[in-house]
């Protein structure tokens, strides 16, 4: 399932750690915590630049000792990136030789991004990309070939760190998900959504990158995204694009919000969904590139009716 993980949630959680875990009164943060504090911010990091939650979550788990690393507590910087063409702020630390140059980031968030920017911006790191997203092993595997590391025990080491703590999971999430409903009032079971299939197609237009779900174009919004910037610069008419999305004009975007550049479909080649706690009708709608009514006519449901946490949902 390709459910929309909201900026604030992954803002929330940053500054509760952030709390707790001053420099005035600092605390070692366990791999469960970190994995915990930053899991939001990989699944978004996934469906925005396809990069594998699970890759960038043991990257910076290494690189920043789970966030406990002088370079991380000091400059923010969880993945050991240096000064090449920076022209932000600098922390200077002792890394392959004495007092090496750091990016310095005003928040972990940022860290996050600049990660995805850097390995999205460099040609070196274009074949990657070619991979497949669940495959963390050649990802790890083609970041020591393209150069990321030093330590010829890298790919070695991400692929530990996976597996280890199953970060594979969350690769698995961000595509499709897990559902927990009661059943029989006393036993707790576990549907699994079927994942949902989308393909890059190629470059759109002010450096987007165009993806086919259930046969239609559709991008992920980036974070200062809105319905009228997405409709100029795919010259539509906001109100078409509000159309295909089942929103109205003036409704607000969030970032990794898959937006549709054409009408979606009215029906799913997946059969069924469990709605998980807190989904509503409309992400369901644009998970799975199906129209809203056509959503709420399958299930007999009345216009503006939410879902149960684990009710299951007709999609064909």
């Amino acid at each position: 399932m390709l459910k929309v993980i909201k900026g604030s949630l992954s803002i929330l959680l940053i500054l509760v750690f952030n709390t707790l875990y001053s420099q005035d009164n600092y605390k070692n943060i366990s791999r469960e915590e970190y994995i915990k504090m930053y899991k939001p911010l990989v699944v978004e990091k996934m469906r925005e630049f396809r990069i594998p939650a699970s890759i960038a979550m043991a990257q910076a788990m290494i690189e920043s000792g789970n966030g406990n690393s002088e370079l991380a507590r000091n400059s923010n910087n969880h993945f050991g990136i240096k000064c090449h063409e920076w022209t932000g702020e600098t922390f200077n630390w002792d890394d392959d030789k004495k007092q090496e140059c750091f990016r310095k980031y005003s928040s972990v968030e940022e860290s996050f991004y600049d990660h995805s920017l850097f390995l999205t911006s460099r040609p070196r790191y274009s074949s990657l990309f070619e991979l497949e997203i669940t495959d963390y092993k050649a990802w790890a595997f083609g970041l020591q070939k393209a150069g990321y590391a030093t330590n010829p025990q890298y790919p070695q080491l991400l692929i530990k760190m996976i597996e280890e703590n199953r970060l594979y999971e969350i690769d698995t999430e961000a595509l499709h998900g897990a559902v927990v409903v009661q059943a029989f009032e006393s036993t707790t079971e576990i549907l699994e959504n079927e994942p949902v299939v989308f393909t890059e197609v190629g470059p759109g237009p002010s450096h987007r990158t165009l993806l086919l779900m259930n046969r239609r174009l559709f991008i992920f919004a980036r974070a200062d995204d809105t319905y009228f910037k997405i409709a100029n610069d795919f010259n539509i008419p906001m109100t078409r694009l509000c159309y295909f999305n089942d929103v109205e004009p003036g409704s607000e975007l969030t970032r990794g919000e898959p937006v549709f550049i054409e009408t979606k479909r009215r029906r799913s080649k997946t059969n069924v969904h469990f709605a998980q706690a807190g989904e509503t009708m409309h992400d369901i709608a644009q998970n799975y590139g199906v129209k809203l009514k056509s959503l709420y006519r399958m299930n007999s449901m009345i216009q503006g009716e939410e879902p149960k946490a684990g009710q299951r949902l007709r999609l064909r």
